[in-house]
């Protein structure tokens, strides 16, 4: 029997391609999401030196001391700023996750309808570069995120602006992560993250220094989603699940711990979400014989969610 493995898709075939390409692309984006809940795009439209800047500021904050840290530690459930070490938990698992991360937000007007709705972003004056560098990197994650959804839309049979409009001024995050050395921890119950699916539509993972990801089958083994730099891991969230009707189902996802113990691992993962009055209601074409789950706004299922991993209390 020939081994599974994560599809693996070219984002600018569907970018700079022919009619035929991006219809291809449509139909390996949505039978990959379908049948694995993550595929890997080999290329796409971020400039591989704003990930690897980005990076390198990452692990500069993150060898910040503890002290310093904690300054941007906010009581906002850990939407912006500082999420210490062991902070968040999966869902209905109460051993923490062996990480501390850190979350920048959209930059949104003054104007903006969620002006005050979400949380404002901090910026560690001990790290100068890294607010240019992460809001040129959100952007750009931003602007491919929009290109993803539009494939997936079409896949859906939606017109292609439907998340664009769903997305706009949505509450996206990136999500910098440290897994430290688990040297001297709880290995036994604690892993760096453990299973969860994500809260979100889509998330897009761009590269890691250290493997250890893993997704669930549909039989119950895990598969590793094994990437090479300068590639992205995407894969779908609840909120993506609740309207889709499951048809895009969000895939349980864990980071085991090193082989080693005294290797560290950082992350990006962007977390694309909806505006927070978005209603998650389940798309027309995915309701087949009734949509499986009740209407909730974005917002709303968020707070739930952030309740249920430890963040807010």
């Amino acid at each position: 029997m020939k081994s599974r493995k994560v599809p693996e898709l070219s984002l600018l075939s569907y970018v700079n391609g022919s009619n035929s390409d991006k219809i291809k692309f449509v139909d390996n984006i949505f039978s990959g999401l379908k049948d694995y809940g993550f595929i890997i795009l080999k290329d796409h439209t971020i400039e591989q030196q704003k990930i690897d800047r980005a990076y390198e500021l990452v692990q500069e904050f993150f060898n910040l001391p503890l002290e310093v840290k904690q300054k941007y530690k906010l009581e906002n459930g850990g939407q912006r700023g500082y999420t210490p070490f062991k902070t968040e938990h999966a869902k209905d698992n109460k051993n923490p996750d062996l990480k501390e991360f850190w979350h920048v937000g959209r930059e949104l007007s003054a104007l903006s309808t969620y002006k005050g709705v979400y949380p404002d972003n901090v910026w560690p004056t001990e790290v100068a570069e890294l607010k240019k560098t992460f809001l040129d990197l959100y952007e750009a994650m931003d602007l491919t995120s929009i290109i993803l959804l539009e494939s997936i839309a079409k896949g859906l049979d939606l017109p292609e602006t439907y998340f664009k409009n769903m997305i706009h001024d949505g509450n996206s995050i990136i999500r910098m992560i440290h897994y430290p050395p688990t040297k001297g921890e709880d290995t036994k119950n604690s892993i760096r993250a453990a299973a969860h699916e994500d809260i979100n539509l889509i998330t897009m993972l761009v590269g890691a220094t250290d493997s250890g990801l893993q997704l669930l089958e549909r039989d119950g083994s895990w598969l590793d989603v094994n990437s090479k730099p300068g590639e992205i891991v995407v894969d779908t969230g609840d909120m993506m699940s609740r309207i889709t009707n499951d048809i895009l189902p969000s895939t349980t996802h864990r980071v085991i711990n090193p082989s080693t113990d005294s290797s560290a691992r950082f992350s990006m993962p962007f977390f694309v979400h909806p505006h927070s009055n978005a209603n998650l209601s389940c798309i027309p074409s995915c309701v087949g014989k009734g949509a499986k789950y009740a209407d909730i706004t974005a917002g709303d299922f968020l707070n739930q969610r952030l309740k249920e991993i430890g963040l807010y209390k």
